[in-house]
């Protein structure tokens, strides 16, 4: 992936998950998480899935901003899926 600008849709592919927004979306509606459980401790991860997103999170890259934007998307908070 080096040379190509960051997106959730990049993520998703180094993820080895379908990155259409529309498989996107379906992923983030079915895999919704507790509020305290943290987006890399999520069950749903394989451990490879697991440390990629560790490894950005760690590393403060241009990817993490779209970890981040992961981790806003999947807790499973009823007022935040009301505002959406």
């Amino acid at each position: 992936m080096l040379g190509r600008t960051p997106s959730l849709e990049l993520l998703f592919s180094q993820l080895g998950l379908a990155n259409s927004p529309a498989a996107i979306e379906l992923y983030i509606r079915t895999h919704q998480l507790p509020a305290h459980i943290s987006l890399h401790d999520a069950p749903f991860w394989n451990k490879s899935q697991r440390s990629l997103l560790i490894s950005h999170l760690v590393q403060d890259d241009d990817w993490a901003i779209w970890v981040d934007e992961l981790n806003q998307q999947v807790p499973m908070d009823p007022y935040r899926r009301q505002l959406a």
